[in-house]
C-alpha cells in the first residue's frame, strides 16, 4: 500500500501514513490530512492526488515550495522511493510495501492489525440489523486498540450527542456510559473535527486539569471523529484507565483508517434505518387514512366515507356522481362489501362501452335465436347479480329507449330477456354512476326525470383530485408501495421535486391517472428515487412561488375585472363600489388592454 514516512518533530518518532484518499492534503495545520507540525512547513503546503495509476504532487500555491529528490517544479508524477522536501522536512514516498524479514516485529504487528481491521469490516457489512452493527463496531475497535472500554457517540439532529453503544472488554453493555468518558476530550474532538490521542490524561499538560479526568483518573484515551461525506455523524472514544501510554500514534492511525471506514457503514445503515422506519410510518398513515381500497384524509372524502356507512345496510339504490376517474366503482364495491348483500355477486356493466343493439341483450339476456347470432341461451347481467349488487357505470349514456325497460325492472323486480314473454323475479340492489349532471339531463330531456328519481335515492357526490390536494402525495406513495411490491422495484419513495410535482399538477384523469402514471414510474425508473422526468411531468408543473408584490398585483387585477364584469362594465360604479378612485381602475385597465395587446 502507498505510504509517507517522515520524522514527526513533536514527538521525534518515525511515522509512516498510509496513501488511501484521493486527494490528500499537507501542511502545518491540523485541518490537513498529513499534519507535519514544523515551522516551516506552510499552513497548507501540498497535496497528492491518486488517479487510479499515479500519485501527482503539487504545492498549494507559487510560494510552498516542493521539492523532489532536490529537485524543485510546480508537479510531480511520484515514483517508489521518491524523497520529497517541504520546507525542511523529508518525506519518503513508497508505492509499495518492501518485503519484510521475519524479526521486524513492529511490520509484522501493523500488518496483522491491517489484515485484523480488514476482516472486521467485513463482519460489519455482513451485520443484519442497525443495533448488531454498531455493538460490532465498538466491539472490533477495543479488540484491535487493546482498550478496556469503547463508546459510540453519535451526534442528532437538534445537535445532542447520544451515547448510543457503550462497551467493555467483556462485550458487556456499560450502564450510565456518561459518567464514564471525559467530556472534555468529546467537546475537543466535536469542535476541531480532529482525533485526540492522550497517553497519561492525569499527567497531560491539555486535560491533567479537566475536572472529568481527575475524576475518572484517566490513564489512556483516545477519541476520533466520524465524518461521512462531509457530516459529523459522531465520535468513537476508546480507553483505559489502568494502563499509561497504550495508544500510540500507529493504533491512532489505525482507527483513523477504520473510522473513516466505518462512518460510511454508519451513514448508510442510519439512512436504510430512516427509511425503514419512514416506510413503517407511511404504512400506518395509510392505514389510518385508509377506507377499504381508498385513501383519503380530506374531509370532502371524509364525508363520501360517513355517506357510505349510513347507506350500506339499507337495500336502496345509490347514485354516485363525479368526473371520469374519481373511483366511483371503488365507492360502489364498498357499498356492497358492506351491505348485508356482501356474500352475494358484485356485477359490473358500462351503459356506454356496449353497443345499442346488444345492451338490452347484456342487460336482461336473450333466449337462443331471438336474433341473428342468437345461438344459446344468455343470462343477462340483472340476473346475474340476483342475490348481490348490479353496478350500473356510466349510466347517462344509457339509450332513452332502453331507460323505460330499466325503470320497469328496478320497480317490478322483475325482467323479460330478449325473445321471451315470461317475466323473471330478480332479487338486486342497483347502484349507479356517472360523469355529467343528471339532473340536468333530466331537465334537458336527455335521460328519463321518473328514472333519475328512482336512481336519485341517495347520491354521493366523488370531488375531484384537483380539490382534494391533501389526498395527492398521498395516494401517489399509496400506489408507490403497492406497484414497487408487486413488480419487486427497489424504488424507496419520491424525489422533493417529484412531490412538488404531482402537487402542481392537475390531475384532468383524477386517481386513475395517478396509478397510471406511477406504475409507469416505478417499472421504468432507473434510480431509487421517482422523479419527475419519471412521471411524465415536465418542469413546468414545477412552478416558483410568486414575489407577494407580483401575487397581490395579479389578484387585485382579477378582482377588479370581476367587479367590472359586474357591474356592466361601468367604471364610476366599479370604483364607487370598491371605494377607490376611478383614476386607480383607469390604471388597471390600461395595464389588462397591454397585457392583451
Amino acid at each position: 500500500m502507498p505510504t509517507l514516512n517522515f520524522i514527526h518533530s513533536v514527538a521525534n518518532t518515525p511515522q509512516t501514513v498510509r496513501l488511501f484518499k484521493k486527494i490528500t492534503t499537507l501542511g502545518r495545520d491540523n485541518t490537513n490530512d498529513i499534519p507535519i507540525p514544523h515551522p516551516s512547513v506552510d499552513a497548507n503546503h501540498a497535496y497528492l492526488v491518486f488517479d487510479g495509476k499515479h500519485y501527482t504532487l503539487s504545492g498549494v500555491s507559487k510560494k510552498s515550495v516542493v521539492q523532489v529528490n532536490g529537485r524543485k517544479d510546480k508537479t510531480f508524477v511520484l515514483a517508489h522511493k521518491d524523497v520529497i522536501t517541504l520546507g525542511e522536512v523529508n518525506l519518503t514516498f513508497d508505492l509499495f510495501d518492501e518485503a519484510w524479514t521475519s524479526d521486524d516485529k513492529r511490520v509484522r504487528t501493523e500488518i496483522e492489525s491491517y489484515r485484523k481491521l480488514h476482516q472486521l469490516t467485513e463482519k460489519l457489512m455482513s451485520a443484519a440489523t442497525i443495533e448488531e452493527l454498531l455493538n460490532l463496531l465498538i466491539d472490533a475497535v477495543i479488540e484491535v486498540t487493546g482498550a478496556d472500554n469503547g463508546f459510540l457517540i453519535l451526534r442528532r439532529e437538534n445537535q445532542e450527542l447520544d451515547f448510543t453503544v457503550a462497551r467493555n472488554l467483556n462485550r458487556e453493555t456499560i450502564g450510565n456510559a456518561i459518567n464514564y468518558v471525559s467530556d472534555t476530550i468529546i467537546s475537543r474532538v466535536i469542535q476541531t473535527r480532529r482525533p485526540v490521542i492522550v497517553s497519561d490524561a492525569l499527567n497531560d499538560e491539555q486535560f491533567k486539569s479537566s475536572a472529568s479526568v481527575l475524576n475518572l483518573k484517566l490513564s489512556s484515551v483516545m477519541c476520533v471523529p466520524l465524518i461521512a461525506r462531509g457530516s459529523l455523524l459522531g465520535i468513537i472514544y476508546v480507553g483505559n484507565n489502568n494502563v499509561i501510554n497504550l495508544f500510540t500514534p500507529d493504533k491512532l492511525q489505525l482507527m483513523e483508517i477504520f473510522a473513516g471506514q466505518a462512518s460510511l457503514l454508519i451513514q448508510n445503515a442510519l439512512l436504510l434505518n430512516e427509511l425503514q422506519v419512514d416506510k413503517q410510518s407511511l404504512k400506518e398513515q395509510i392505514e389510518q387514512m385508509r377506507y377499504g381500497s381508498m385513501v383519503g384524509a380530506s374531509e370532502s372524502m371524509r364525508e363520501v366515507f360517513r355517506k357510505i356507512e349510513k347507506v350500506a345496510g339499507i337495500d336502496v339504490p345509490v347514485l354516485i356522481q363525479g368526473e371520469t376517474g374519481t373511483g366511483k366503482e371503488l365507492v360502489a364495491r364498498e357499498i356492497h362489501l358492506k351491505s348485508s348483500r356482501r356474500n352475494g355477486p358484485f356485477v359490473v356493466i358500462n351503459c356506454g362501452a356496449i353497443p345499442r343493439e346488444l345492451l338490452e341483450s347484456e342487460m336482461f339476456g336473450h333466449l337462443r335465436g331471438s336474433f341473428t347470432g342468437a345461438v344459446a341461451n344468455k343470462i343477462g347481467k340483472f340476473k346475474a347479480a340476483n342475490g348481490g349488487t348490479l353496478f350500473l357505470d356510466e349510466i347517462g349514456d344509457m339509450p332513452l329507449e332502453l331507460q323505460v325497460k330499466i325503470l320497469r325492472a328496478l320497480e317490478e323486480h322483475k325482467i323479460v330477456p330478449v325473445g321471451d314473454t315470461r317475466l323473471e323475479a330478480v332479487d338486486i340492489r342497483v347502484i349507479a354512476a356517472t360523469n355529467i349532471p343528471l339532473e340536468r339531463a333530466a331537465k334537458e330531456g336527455a335521460f328519463r326525470e321518473d328514472l333519475f328519481y328512482r336512481l336519485n335515492v341517495i347520491t354521493i357526490w366523488l370531488p375531484p383530485l384537483r380539490d382534494r390536494r391533501d389526498d395527492v402525495t398521498l395516494i401517489a406513495k399509496y400506489f408507490l408501495a403497492r406497484y414497487a411490491k408487486e413488480y419487486e422495484r427497489r424504488i424507496k419513495g419520491f424525489s422533493p421535486r417529484s412531490l412538488e410535482a404531482i402537487l402542481n399538477h392537475e390531475w384532468p384523469g383524477n386517481v386513475r391517472e395517478v396509478e397510471n402514471r406511477i406504475k409507469k414510474a416505478v417499472i421504468m425508473a432507473d434510480r431509487n428515487l421517482i422523479e419527475p422526468e419519471d412521471l411524465d411531468l415536465s418542469a413546468a408543473e414545477l412552478q416558483s412561488i410568486k414575489p407577494l408584490a407580483e401575487a397581490r398585483e395579479e389578484f387585485q387585477m382579477e378582482y377588479i375585472r370581476e367587479a367590472l364584469r359586474r357591474n356592466g362594465g361601468n367604471r364610476t360604479k366599479t370604483a364607487q363600489v370598491l371605494d377607490v378612485d376611478p383614476r386607480t381602475i383607469f390604471r388597471y385597465l390600461e395595464k389588462m388592454t397591454e397585457e392583451e395587446v
